[in-house]
């Protein structure tokens, strides 16, 4: 399955190099500079920064990064909130051909720690920059960082030099570095924005965190490679988009589908008609939410489908029926298909210049991710409809999606573990309206320990020790954990 439909999809003569540009840097500058007074980034009461701003400002931050001894193919840790400096200081670094390490600033301290003994960066970016040892820290502007050095080589990676390694906790809890390169992030950002007809005068509402895929890798990368204009708001809430929409002239939104129930719910929703695209991703979106949001403000929801390994893979259509419950057919240069998987069921398995090579130094994890034709198995499952749309029906890998963000039973389960009134645990995902999916925690209490006493504890416990989306919303005491011969938790016997 073959891009179908895209055909008939883009407008006629539509050139579709996902390639232009040969790497974020190159594309960025190009579009930079094709129209250096164009506004690129701002916030919602600030003054834009242009795009000739923006490439003198990232020039001229790869300079300090390089005076602090940072070179080209070493790792820098990102961990902040959104802001103009981070985006600054990212795309310095890219331009300095660093790889960066996207985090999350929700991270507990452990989460933060166990990521940099992972990945071992030469430095970090952080809001915080006390809350690492032994890695040298800077805030989102550098500061404390040299002055910027003159004459640093620029924009010089290769398309096939890692930009980001993103760290994902494998099922078993062993951290998986996923390493996009430049070719695989711009045959990203150029496939959607071919889809979704972004235009240098698009205006997004960017609310995603900027250490998602979601954020990063479409909103961002895909912004800056159309040469259009990104309104970054820090915080979520549907007041703050409304007003980028009805005050700072919004064109787009992303977002995920706890987003778009709130913003259906809200007083502010009709502001949202004035918007071209509403895309929804990271998690199914249900039909019933579609319905709510269409009444709400008349936005019929784009809803689309990729993964960290691969960036976007599938949409609905721009033009055409954007049918609920769907994901639509695969985005261009995207090759797609359905392979038998256990249980008579199908699993989605693709390649394409978006798709990672393989993981980070784990042959173990590749064995597992690609066929012996080399398809990389994206462990979800699903089915074609009469239409050719596709429709994801589950996952054969016991991920969680909550709210949009990925959760591993395995990491939180062991954090659970570590509580001494706890003899076991397993983690799964239970159905929630708003959320997609939370997680639910299903404990054994140790012998001698009150079930009730230890259920009002733990949350503190896993407060302390991991970040919110990963935090069980719901707990249940079971006096086991039903596991099979080999001892693997039977997770599905759990859910009601």
């Amino acid at each position: 399955m073959t891009s179908p439909g895209w055909s008939v999809h883009l407008p006629p003569g539509t050139r579709m190099d996902l390639a232009a540009g040969a790497t974020l840097p190159g594309a960025w500058t190009a579009a930079w500079r094709a129209d250096g007074a164009r506004p690129v980034l701002s916030y919602l009461d600030g003054e834009p920064l242009t795009a000739a701003e923006l490439e003198e400002r990232t020039a001229h931050a790869a300079g300090r990064l390089a005076a602090a001894g940072l070179a080209a193919g070493q790792r820098l840790l990102v961990c902040a909130g959104t802001s103009l400096e981070l985006v600054v200081a990212y795309v310095a670094a890219l331009r300095l051909g660093l790889t960066v390490v996207p985090a999350n600033p929700g991270y507990s301290d452990a989460e933060l720690a166990a990521l940099v003994a992972t990945a071992g960066p030469a430095a970090a970016v952080l809001d915080e920059p006390s809350r690492l040892e032994g890695v040298r820290a800077t805030t989102p502007d550098l500061a404390g960082l040299p002055p910027a050095r003159t004459g640093v080589t620029l924009d010089a990676a290769a398309g096939v030099d890692t930009a980001l390694v993103v760290y994902t906790s494998g099922t078993t809890g062993r951290p998986k570095g996923v390493p996009l390169s430049h070719a695989n992030l711009l045959a990203g950002a150029h496939a959607v924005r071919l889809a979704w007809r972004w235009e240098p005068d698009d205006n997004l509402a960017l609310s995603l965190p900027l250490f998602h895929m979601h954020g990063l890798g479409v909103g961002l990368h895909g912004t800056l490679v159309t040469g259009a204009r990104a309104t970054l708001i820090p915080r979520f809430t549907p007041e703050a988009v409304a007003a980028a929409v009805t005050g700072g002239g919004a064109t787009m939104l992303f977002g995920v589908p706890t987003m778009y129930h709130k913003l259906a719910s809200s007083p502010v929703a009709p502001d949202l008609a004035g918007l071209r695209l509403a895309v929804s991703g990271s998690a199914p979106m249900p039909a019933a939410l579609h319905d709510q949001v269409r009444e709400a403000c008349g936005q019929v929801v784009l809803e689309r489908y990729g993964m960290t390994e691969t960036v976007m893979l599938a949409s609905n259509p721009y033009e055409g029926e954007r049918r609920p419950g769907t994901v639509g057919f695969p985005l261009p240069g995207v090759e797609l298909r359905l392979a038998p998987a256990v249980g008579g069921a199908e699993e989605i398995q693709v390649r394409g210049p978006n798709v990672i090579a393989g993981y980070l130094d784990d042959p173990e994890a590749d064995a597992l991710a690609y066929t012996s034709d080399g398809w990389f198995r994206t462990g979800d499952l699903g089915r074609l409809d009469a239409d050719g749309y596709l429709r994801i029906s589950g996952r054969a890998k016991e991920l969680i999606i909550t709210g949009g963000y990925n959760v591993y039973p395995a990491e939180v389960e062991d954090v659970l573990r570590g509580h001494a009134g706890v003899a076991d645990a397993a983690v799964v995902g239970l159905p929630s309206a708003k959320w997609g999916e939370i997680v639910a925690a299903f404990v054994v209490p140790a012998d001698g320990v009150d079930a009730a006493k230890l259920v009002a504890e733990l949350p503190e416990w896993a407060a302390a020790r991991l970040v919110e989306y990963k935090r069980p919303r719901e707990w249940r005491t079971v006096d086991a954990i039903p596991r099979n011969a080999l001892g693997k938790a039977l997770r599905h016997r759990l859910a009601p």
